[in-house]
């Protein structure tokens, strides 16, 4: 095609061309609501066992005997932890006796630490927060807690205290600052492992936990 037959062509479509004025949408942006501390838990709790996720609600001062009553109805033989996490020392003082499960210390090397963790029944962790929106838990790893203790165990025990527990990701962001101090693996967790083959057989445990309890401290 010449020059000048496609400046002709052009011109054809300039001129035809008419204002169009741009759509500017009307109203304010939508912003999530934003939930008291109750409704925060209850909306957390329903979201999270609605994929199979197991939510506790306990007082702070009794999780230790909520947390006896679940391993003994699983009867567990090993339970993994952080030995400087913050609950560490109330761990190893309720945790021993018949029917319950050997506390394996996480030793701070991964290496040396990996082959004993993969034979672990159990992991307990504690959290950064919660998102209510979603029903998700927010799992911060540090070298005391490695991401390990939540998903190589068959089952998660997590301890969320119920204030930081969030309405929304976006508020848990801000309030957080991630921006400033996300580390590289943060995790995001909803419920236990879960995938599906070709004839659409949902199976749980394939790539993570089979089991999520969740102690909301409250």
């Amino acid at each position: 095609m010449s020059s000048t037959a496609r400046d002709r062509i052009f011109a054809r479509l300039h001129a035809a061309r008419t204002t169009v004025s741009p759509y500017v949408p009307q109203g304010g942006s939508w912003q999530a609501p934003m939930l008291d501390k109750a409704q925060r838990i209850e909306l957390l709790k329903k979201r999270m066992e609605a994929v199979r996720s197991e939510v506790h609600v306990v007082p702070e001062a009794e999780w230790p005997a909520k947390l006896l009553e679940v391993l003994k109805a699983r009867e567990p033989k090993t339970m993994a932890y952080g030995h400087d996490a913050w609950f560490g020392g109330t761990l190893r003082s309720k945790v021993k006796g018949k029917g319950l499960p050997k506390l394996v210390p996480y030793g701070e090397n991964v290496e040396a630490f990996r082959d004993e963790l993969f034979g672990i029944d159990v992991g307990i962790t504690s959290t950064l927060g919660g998102i209510a929106e979603n029903g998700t838990l927010i799992v911060w790893p540090t070298p005391q807690e490695p991401r390990l203790l939540s998903l190589v165990p068959t089952v998660h025990v997590a301890l969320l205290k119920a204030d930081a527990i969030y309405s929304t990701l976006a508020e848990a962001m801000r309030e957080m600052r991630w921006a400033e101090n996300m580390p590289t693996n943060a995790l995001l967790i909803s419920g236990p492992s879960k995938t599906a083959d070709i004839e659409m057989t949902l199976a749980f445990g394939v790539h993570g936990p089979k089991e999520v309890i969740v102690l909301v401290l409250d």
